[in-house]
């Protein structure tokens, strides 16, 4: 994806914002707005937001789980299996 394509000037999204919305629905490419020359917000459909978040929260929970096992803050999967009340599998 090529920003430079992307960057519109706050003045051109009020004046522009239906066309503006159609456009990233379509295309599922955010456009960055600037405000006297610099870059203020992006502007971005709402299944990409989602998306976005959603992935968010999952790296969130490979983060935590990572400094967990960093730290033995670990348990076996026969533990799990036990408190289950599931029997560990043989190994083959």
């Amino acid at each position: 994806m090529r920003y430079s394509t992307q960057i519109k000037p706050i003045s051109y999204v009020k004046a522009h914002a239906a066309e503006l919305l159609d456009r990233i629905a379509e295309e599922r490419e955010p456009i960055i707005i600037t405000q006297n020359g610099e870059a203020r917000a992006v502007l971005m459909d709402l299944a990409s937001y989602e998306q976005t978040q959603e992935t968010l929260a999952l790296l969130k929970v490979l983060a935590i789980a990572d400094k967990e096992i960093e730290a033995g803050e670990t348990i076996s999967a026969d533990e799990i299996m036990a408190e289950y009340g599931m029997k560990a599998r043989q190994a083959r």
